[in-house]
């Protein structure tokens, strides 16, 4: 079947073609922003829980508008620390996905919370919010992925793993990330350790705890 053969049964029809636009991302740099220096260096790694932590934003659509989903994992164990889902993207966000980490309990003095530059990381409430919980700030740059690619390969696995692209309900996207994250990825998704083999990030939490704890 030739192109004009198909425009003409697409207007017989009233058949419109739909061009995939690249989705931007969140990351805006505030007008006044603040930037914090890169204390990780893409060096996604940490020895123990609670002494380094990776943040990001990412949109998720629903038919009844979109929803703005806020992380903290923790780098020794990949635990999705927590989260926050709500449907506007300021700066009330990020920060209470920190303050909720924080009162989960076991984060260190000084631990380090990296990000990107978004707007609401660089915001006077989430720079509070660090100073309050004695916590360092640390940021990679504008449009560079690698500089938080810990982050970001967690949202592209959530992305692949849930499957769904558009929602129906903002309830029902909020109870496909609740799933994901609380009994799909903390307690039934593998990973490789280099001292304990596969295991998921609850287990590498509990193994670390007891490798760390002092002897009786």
């Amino acid at each position: 079947m030739n192109s004009k053969k198909v425009e003409r049964l697409m207007r017989k029809h009233r058949i419109v073609g739909i061009t995939r636009r690249r989705r931007g991302g969140l990351t805006r740099q505030a007008k006044r922003a603040v930037f914090a220096l890169d204390l990780v260096g893409r060096d996604f790694t940490a020895p123990r829980p609670g002494m380094r932590l990776v943040g990001d934003m990412t949109e998720l659509v629903t038919l009844e508008g979109k929803l703005y989903l806020a992380t903290c994992i923790d780098l020794a164990t990949r635990e999705v620390v927590d989260w926050a889902i709500v449907d506007h993207h300021r700066a009330e966000l990020p920060v209470a996905a920190l303050r909720m980490s924080a009162g989960r309990g076991g984060l260190e003095n000084d631990c380090i919370m990296h990000t990107d530059r978004g707007s609401g990381y660089t915001s006077d409430e989430f720079r509070t919010e660090i100073r309050k919980l004695r916590m360092r700030q640390s940021m990679g740059r504008v449009g560079s992925c690698y500089d938080n690619a810990a982050a970001e390969s967690w949202f592209a696995l959530l992305r692949a793993e849930i499957g769904t692209t558009v929602w129906e309900t903002r309830e029902a996207a909020r109870s496909d990330v609740f799933r994901y994250v609380e009994v799909e990825y903390k307690r039934s998704r593998l990973r490789r350790h280099p001292d304990y083999g596969y295991v998921t990030p609850l287990e590498t939490r509990s193994l670390l705890r007891q490798n760390l704890a002092p002897a009786a």
